[in-house]
């Protein structure tokens, strides 16, 4: 053993295992770091400050249920005006019903009352006409005071068939409606006027009955008679010689006016000879009476 020199012995560290995620450094560092430092020192602030969290303190949890207390008052206040009201609100619509069903039987009353006073006005117009003397027969049925019936004509006058109906099957509501095969206010006008200067002595249009003051006007394209409506068609009854009547207005300027209107623009008539015709009375007839006068009768004796 002695010649030899002796080797010292190996003394080596004992290496650590290798740590599976060693490639995957990046990663581990986000994994172990995921909180930005500048958060984590902001968090730290505040748990140290105290303002993390729920409040801890008696301080805080006093004013947290006083909050609560102080809202379930408000609602529970709020509920109870709102039962207390109620009652109130309901007594007062009823009473506001009570009032509306009053006044309409008020005013039902009335338009009825007016309706009798009208009827009753214009049978004391009538009486008097009767009374007015000689002839009062005939001014009765010239004025439109007395009803009729008799031979006569009937003449129905219409729109034009091919201009097509509206919504409600009424030829006016249709946007595409031609104006010139629309009856107007003025064609109505010429025909009553036709009628009267071939011998009419009495004459309706729907019902409506036509006196010296009667009026035929338009509103938009309605036709109005003496203020009051009327839709198509035109039905024009006028008591007098039937046969004679007819002819007469179909040759005269205003029956061979309608003629051109139904040969040019499509508006319908229809027109016969009846036997017995019944027109009623005018609604109302002002009654005026006449006075010579003294300035004529002054200046005829000068």
């Amino acid at each position: 053993m002695c010649g030899m020199p002796q080797q010292p012995p190996i003394r080596s560290t004992p290496t650590r295992p290798r740590r599976p995620d060693a490639s995957m450094s990046l990663l581990t560092n986000v994994m172990d770091h995921s909180l930005d430092d500048g958060y984590a020192e902001a968090a730290e602030r505040k748990k140290a400050a105290g303002d993390a969290g729920l409040p801890k303190t008696l301080r805080a949890k006093l004013g947290l249920a006083a909050g609560l207390v102080l809202a379930a008052l408000v609602v529970t206040v709020g509920a109870a005006q709102a039962r207390v009201a109620a009652p109130v609100v309901a007594k007062e619509r009823e009473e506001l019903v009570d009032r509306i069903d009053r006044e309409s039987e008020a005013a039902d009353k009335l338009e009825d009352s007016v309706d009798e006073l009208r009827a009753d006005v214009s049978a004391r117009q009538r009486e008097a006409l009767k009374h007015s003397g000689a002839g009062s027969d005939l001014v009765g049925i010239m004025s439109g005071a007395a009803a009729v019936h008799g031979p006569g004509v009937k003449l129905v006058v219409n729109d034009a068939k091919d201009t097509g109906a509206g919504g409600d099957g009424d030829p006016r509501e249709n946007p595409g409606f031609s104006d010139t095969g629309r009856v107007r206010d003025r064609d109505m006008q010429r025909v009553v006027n036709g009628l009267w200067e071939s011998g009419a002595e009495a004459v309706s249009i729907n019902g409506q009955r036509l006196t010296a003051l009667s009026a035929i006007r338009a509103a938009g394209d309605a036709i109005l008679v003496d203020n009051k409506p009327l839709v198509p068609p035109y039905t024009v009854l006028a008591v007098g010689d039937g046969q004679r009547l007819s002819t007469r207005f179909q040759n005269s300027a205003d029956g061979l006016y309608l003629n051109a209107l139904q040969e040019s623009y499509g508006v319908r008539t229809a027109i016969s000879a009846e036997d017995d015709l019944r027109l009623p009375a005018a609604p109302s007839v002002i009654v005026r009476t006449a006075q010579p006068s003294t300035e004529k009768s002054e200046k005829g004796t000068s």
